[in-house]
């Protein structure tokens, strides 16, 4: 099949790394895929194409077009094409049929953080055939807008997130968090609630993770890594026995799932989307949506109960490593493309 996918941006992001390493895939699957990414300036963009420069900090088999925009014109023949968020889906349903059948790739209940329901919430209305990463979006769809999509839970990269034993050490015990701008990601809850497990267990170190400030100023994290490799994240994460995901909604989460794959236990807010992979009690620690007491009593518990944190910490790994991975998400992918 002749693919395409319309990006907002190739800037290192969860949403990015997703529409990429589905591209990316495809095309080893001997499909032939492209991505649209938007840029500035009639050289730039002559420049890019000509050296065919493509993300890189990840895999790419798939070709990168650079354009001015999503106008007709840029976007080349196919059998597929396909919106990646709510900007680019609009575009996609103005297209003529010979830019191929369309999809929507909704990768978040996007009115929710990133733009106005008056704007986004249309998207979902649209005649583009919709593919989402969990249940819980997937009836926010149908409910509020009527509209059928398919459900793929976007794997964890296996062999790039696995547990590095010689990382963790027994003591102190290491609570991982990301650390982000974006309110709504809840970084300050996150460290409102470890300050007062500190009070209680002054041994226990704070190691956080972020791509947005280079440096954090704040005397509760012992450990601070801006921007990590790839390859890093995993030596990460297998140093830390516990991950804290503070977001208020996830349409699923990608970070907890890679710190379940390398053997951290898991406790998260219910955040919707978290319910594919975070069973309270069994695969993870849940607290009840966007409750910090809640919050603090699971982490208390993780960090208490050292026999309860490895039992969870053990079953997360497993569900995790066993129910998904990328080969069957992406041959789920291209039947989806094949059939709708």
């Amino acid at each position: 099949m002749k693919i395409t996918f319309l990006a907002t941006h190739l800037k290192i992001n969860g949403g990015n790394r997703i529409i990429l390493t589905y591209a990316h895939l495809l095309a080893r699957k001997g499909h032939d895929v492209c991505i649209i990414a938007p840029t500035k300036g009639n050289f730039r963009r002559a420049v890019k194409n000509a050296l065919n420069i493509k993300p890189n900090w990840m895999p790419m088999a798939a070709k990168v077009i650079w354009t001015a925009g999503y106008d007709e014109n840029n976007i080349p023949d196919g059998d597929v094409v396909v919106a990646t968020a709510w900007q680019t889906a609009g575009p996609v349903d103005s297209y003529a049929p010979q830019k191929g059948k369309k999809f929507y790739l909704s990768l978040h209940y996007e009115s929710l953080y990133h733009g106005p329901a008056e704007l986004v919430d249309p998207t979902y209305r649209l005649p583009l055939t919709k593919i989402v990463p969990s249940r819980w979006l997937q009836k926010i769809i149908k409910d509020k807008f009527q509209s059928d999509s398919h459900v793929i839970v976007i794997p964890v990269d296996l062999d790039l997130f696995k547990f590095l034993p010689e990382y963790r050490k027994p003591a102190p015990i290491r609570v991982m968090m990301l650390n982000h701008t974006y309110p709504w990601k809840g970084t300050k809850i996150g460290l409102e609630v470890f300050s007062r497990i500190k009070n209680d267990f002054p041994e226990t170190q704070l190691v956080m993770f972020g791509v947005r400030n280079k440096k954090v100023d704040n005397p509760l994290c012992d450990e601070y890594h801006y921007n990590p490799k790839q390859e890093d994240l995993a030596k990460i994460y297998s140093s830390c026995h516990i991950f804290v995901c503070t977001s208020e909604y996830e349409a699923l989460g990608m970070p907890p799932m890679e710190a379940m794959a390398c053997k951290c236990a898991n406790v998260t807010f219910d955040t919707g989307g978290s319910n594919e992979y975070a069973i309270d009690g069994n695969t993870s620690f849940v607290a009840k949506h966007n409750d910090a007491d809640d919050l603090e009593t699971k982490l208390r518990l993780a960090i208490r109960n050292e026999k309860l944190r490895n039992e969870i910490s053990q079953r997360g790994y497993d569900f995790i490593r066993s129910n998904f991975s990328w080969d069957d998400a992406t041959e789920k992918l291209a039947d989806i493309f094949s059939n709708g």
